[in-house]
């Protein structure tokens, strides 16, 4: 049978740590999106593909990547993006605020595999709340775009592990393993999928949100379209469609007021 949900991953940002005091370097936030669709909704992802397309007027198939189009573009992208049946959730990392970063820096793909648990977890109680009887088999099977040099065998035996820890100790590890298999998860290229292109904008439109560019100044105008898609419970955004990460958003924000933004959605 198949899943109930897709989870298309996507990123924006880097992994590194090096801060200048003019705002080069690294960057400052790291964010993880997962798009979920309904997989009797799939079809809608290419639908919405195609018709941004027409509208930017590019040839049919071209891979869409948010940050490599103009302004003016990406408006009418994220526009459609918003409309679709999908809900989002987005892990938003602070780096400056993580109080070991060597840990970080000295295992590849560490803050990678970190978000990953936060995005999985709250993935899985999405999944959990909203299946329905008789519509898939209750799971979700999680795409990532692909890293090249990354190994999605080492996610999968990461995810395991977590659910191991979460049977000893479910308060510390809160994955709905009900909702999760690690065998369900595989990575594919960007440009094959429009489920992935749409993860990208999402992710995208939200580090826009929280970036500051050469002159101070973030890009909030994506928000309004990407606000319903996120994932609440109980109408509560934060901490669930909006995880931020290594502290609470009050943290966060009284140290990236960039963040101010975010808390209203």
């Amino acid at each position: 049978m198949k899943a109930s949900f897709i989870a298309y991953v996507d990123e924006s940002g880097d992994e590194g740590f090096v801060f200048n005091a003019d705002g080069s370097g690294s960057s400052r936030w790291f964010v993880l999106s997962a798009a979920v669709i309904r997989q009797s909704n799939d079809l809608q992802m290419v639908r919405c593909l195609e018709e941004v397309r027409g509208v930017l007027q590019k040839p049919p198939k071209t891979p869409l990547h948010f940050v490599d189009l103009k302004h003016e573009q990406r408006v009418p992208y994220i526009r459609r993006v918003g409309a679709m049946p999908i809900r989002t959730v987005s892990v938003l990392v602070y780096k400056p605020l993580i109080s070991e970063p060597e840990k970080f820096q000295n295992t590849k793909y560490l803050l990678y595999r970190y978000a990953t648990r936060l995005l999985v977890e709250r993935v899985s109680w999405l999944c959990r709340d909203h299946r329905k009887t008789g519509e898939g088999d209750g799971y979700t099977d999680f795409i990532f775009s692909n890293r090249s040099n990354m190994s999605y065998e080492d996610i999968r035996a990461y995810l395991r592990l977590l659910l191991k820890q979460s049977e000893a100790n479910p308060q510390a590890v809160q994955i709905e393993r009900t909702a999760v298999d690690p065998e369900r998860i595989r990575s594919v290229e960007h440009s094959k999928l429009a489920g992935l292109q749409v993860a990208d904008a999402v992710a995208s439109g939200f580090h826009f949100a929280l970036k500051r560019n050469r002159y101070g100044e973030t890009e909030t105008g994506y928000l309004p379209h990407l606000k319903p898609t996120l994932y609440r419970h109980k109408h509560a955004a934060l901490g669930y469609g909006l995880k931020f990460w290594p502290e609470d958003y009050a943290t966060v924000k009284s140290k990236a007021p960039e963040a101010e933004h975010l808390g209203g959605l």
